[in-house]
């Protein structure tokens, strides 16, 4: 990689992005190969030691403590150093003012946004002033705006200091947008290199996964070739749902929507507006206050852990490390989470089942991993995914809730959930996709309904949707 110019490196989850940059940070030690810094030959055993060699990191996972403040969090670790308060919050204001990261540095990090937790990260790699800045899937939780400003500070320090900058990615636009070129990895091997200005989407979506891809549109032409019929009972039926908090306050005011079988619905609209709040109610991790909640015209009454489920409601949850699985656990275990009694003998589970039960689901569903034993905390983002996908699916259910559902994922990854959601809905699931992806609603949904501070306050088929209008709906003009 040259100094001065971004370099972006592409490919699949899974593909060896990550386990590569953790082996220019000390974190992974390679079993055979060379690393070079200029002219240097050099073997880099810890963290400690690739910083001292000029090599910064912004993980994808933050590493931030909740618990304390900005500049606590900016200085934490440095060792051989007297703690200087004013000296660190200084440093995070200059910075701050250098690369447009302004952030208060007396901030408590657990009251922040998570780009204003990127923020600090890009601080903490900074003030060591590294030669070599690698962002690892930087913009996996930021907003549009947030993405664009993050580019912009790399670019800065590409120009106007001379760094080197490695951006890993899977998303194909982001590095077509941001660097000057690109290499591409599969399956743990560079496969391709080439300059971003002299290529396309197609040509990377084809390099990342081996095939030809289908590319999801930003437009409606690329909507559903068939609607499904509002006819007969929705399979979801939510009328006047409300929920509110003494902390929170109103968190859903009123809310009413229809799923019917064999469509999908897509909820459009700015994150922070309830969009996570009403997926927690269909997954029994929230109560609510008022409204009422109906399966096949059936009401459903809460009760605790597992209630929407016991009523045919599945959920792929936004994200899968908070409640859609357990990473310390088994692929197997994790396979059977939602149904242990189907696997389990008075009371007693029959391991023979579960690992049955995996086998099948692994075959059915495409997941890669090395057996049903394996840890799902070994396994990409992808087929972390995918093991979600089985286990909600396995189930049989009536209404089908996707909750961001291709966050995080690669090409290949976002072809298969979308393909995946629109088989259950021609099998007449009722499935309700709820997504900040707006092309992704455009792509799937039959339906799209609008949500603004907890309430839907727009409807329109996707074959005749008015995307200004769309616009002006999700910032809340009715």
């Amino acid at each position: 990689m040259d100094a001065g110019r971004i370099h972006g490196v592409l490919g699949q989850n899974g593909a060896g992005k990550s386990t590569l940059m953790k082996i220019l940070i000390g974190l992974v030690t390679p079993d055979s190969g060379e690393i070079r810094i200029g002219d240097q030959l050099v073997t880099i055993t810890s963290p400690q030691q690739a910083a001292d060699l000029g090599i910064g990191m912004v993980h994808q996972h933050f590493s931030l403590v909740d618990a304390l403040t900005v500049w606590e969090n900016v200085i934490l670790g440095e060792g051989g150093m007297r703690l200087d308060r004013k000296r660190a919050r200084q440093l995070v204001g200059e910075i701050g003012d250098q690369y447009g990261l302004a952030i208060n540095p007396d901030a408590t990090v657990g009251n922040l946004s998570a780009g204003q937790r990127q923020r600090i990260e890009i601080i903490k790699c900074l003030r060591r002033n590294p030669k070599i800045l690698i962002f690892d899937e930087p913009t996996s939780v930021l907003t549009p705006d947030e993405s664009e400003m993050l580019f912009r500070v790399l670019r800065q320090v590409v120009q106007l200091e001379g760094r080197t900058v490695a951006l890993v990615s899977h998303k194909l636009e982001e590095v077509l947008h941001a660097t000057d070129d690109v290499v591409i990895m599969r399956d743990g091997k560079l496969v391709a290199s080439m300059q971003t200005s002299g290529t396309k989407p197609e040509e990377l979506a084809r390099a990342m996964v081996g095939r030809e891809v289908k590319l999801r549109g930003a437009t409606p032409s690329s909507a559903p070739a068939v609607s499904a019929a509002k006819t007969g009972t929705p399979g979801l039926k939510i009328e006047g749902l409300s929920v509110s908090s003494r902390k929170e306050g109103v968190e859903l005011n009123g809310l009413s929507l229809d799923v019917y079988p064999g469509e999908i619905v897509g909820v459009a609209g700015v994150e922070g507006n309830g969009q996570r709040v009403l997926a927690d109610v269909l997954s029994s991790l929230r109560s609510f206050n008022a409204g009422t909640i109906e399966v096949n015209g059936v009401p459903v009454k809460e009760g605790g852990a597992g209630a929407m489920a016991h009523v045919g409601i599945a959920v792929i949850p936004e994200d899968r490390h908070d409640s859609g699985c357990v990473l310390n656990m088994s692929v197997a275990e994790n396979l059977v989470l939602a149904g242990l009694e189907k696997v389990s003998q008075r009371g007693v589970v029959d391991a023979d089942t579960v690992r049955e039960n995996a086998e099948k689901l692994i075959a059915e569903f495409g997941i890669s991993c090395q057996s049903p034993d394996a840890p799902m905390w070994t396994l990409s983002g992808g087929n972390q995914q995918r093991v979600v996908l089985a286990r909600e699916l396995s189930a049989d259910p009536k209404v089908l809730v996707a909750a961001q559902p291709t966050r995080g994922l690669d090409v290949g990854a976002i072809e298969y959930m979308g393909d995946r959601l629109r088989l259950a809905a021609d099998q007449g699931v009722a499935v309700l996709l709820i997504s900040s992806e707006l092309e992704e609603i455009l792509h799937l949904a039959d339906r799209i309904v609008v949500m603004y501070r907890g309430a839907i306050i727009g409807e329109m088929p996707n074959k005749d949707v008015d995307l200004e209008r769309l616009g002006m709906l999700m910032g809340g003009a009715q």
